[in-house]
């Protein structure tokens, strides 16, 4: 949520407040150039995220765990995560937070 007060904006989310009256607000924002998905990829993440529904249904990894894919945009790795659904703790990840930042080291060492 972002308010005027005089000439100075402020931006303002969970308690945690910026300033961004520096900010350039009339000179547009550059929009990532987006690829057309291969439609067999579409296929492929659409029965990914079937299979991550069964898999959540079926409670095969516990009653109060499901489990989740993302996509680390640092490393660019795919992360697969158990998550607690009450508490929303990691359980398991792979890869582990330690591998991910071991890459991220090499990548900006190389």
């Amino acid at each position: 949520m972002s308010h005027v007060e005089g000439k100075a904006q402020e931006l303002s989310c969970a308690g945690f407040a910026m300033d961004i009256s520096s900010v350039d607000q009339q000179r547009p924002l550059p929009v990532a150039a987006q690829q057309p998905v291969p439609a067999e990829e579409l296929a492929q993440r659409q029965q990914l995220i079937q299979a991550v529904r069964e898999v959540n249904r079926s409670e095969m990894l516990g009653e109060n765990n499901e489990l989740t894919f993302s996509f680390d945009r640092t490393t660019r790795k795919a992360i697969v995560r158990v998550i607690d659904r009450k508490t929303k703790d990691v359980v398991f990840q792979i890869p582990p937070d330690y591998v991910l930042r071991m890459a991220q080291e090499l990548r900006r060492n190389s």
